[in-house]
């Protein structure tokens, strides 16, 4: 996915509890963006491509392979990147103890012959241990499955629920959407 983690897309956020832990949702964020630009020059041979922002500048690249199908691309087609990422927090009150770390990732591109096209997902889920509270400074000390950190608790009114050998589950998902059309005919 890092090949197309600098073109775009559109974000699931999905996060699992266990079905004997008690759920809260603590916290949740979310931002995409959208990026168009036409093509002003491709050359076939040496795959290099020229697009064009929105904003009138010019940017030229190199097509690697895992860009499939360029044949079909033409000059004045449109470039449509998709970028969106989110995090949810959930404390699991009572948890099992179990501190893990999982990661999903999905890849998906064009079939032969059509227009270039592909999508990219991933899904990294980080359960960690509540191991310390401190309500005078409005911190929470987290033991994750690779390391410790303490946190800044924004909200002083969410201290009151969080309690040592609870645990903190995040879900952060980004995706990449890029696809190619021919612009529709006025």
């Amino acid at each position: 996915m890092n090949a197309w983690k600098r073109l775009a897309a559109a974000a699931v956020l999905a996060a699992g509890a266990a079905a004997y832990a008690q759920t809260t949702p603590i916290a949740a964020g979310a931002g995409a963006v959208r990026i168009n630009a036409t093509v002003e020059a491709i050359d076939q041979a040496s795959r290099m491509v020229t697009l064009r922002g929105e904003n009138g500048e010019t940017t030229t690249f190199k097509a690697g392979p895992e860009i499939k199908n360029l044949a079909q691309v033409k000059k004045g087609d449109i470039v449509t990147i998709e970028y969106a990422r989110a995090l949810a927090l959930e404390l699991k009150q009572g948890g099992s103890g179990i501190a893990s770390r999982t990661e999903s990732p999905a890849v998906g591109t064009a079939k032969p012959g059509q227009m270039p096209a592909m999508t990219a997902t991933d899904k990294v889920v980080i359960t960690a241990n509540v191991t310390a509270v401190d309500p005078k400074a409005n911190t929470v000390t987290l033991r994750g499955p690779e390391r410790t950190v303490t946190i800044a608790v924004k909200d002083p009114a969410m201290m009151a629920a969080v309690k040592v050998g609870d645990q903190v589950q995040a879900t952060f998902t980004e995706a990449l959407l890029m696809s190619v059309a021919h612009p529709t005919k006025k």
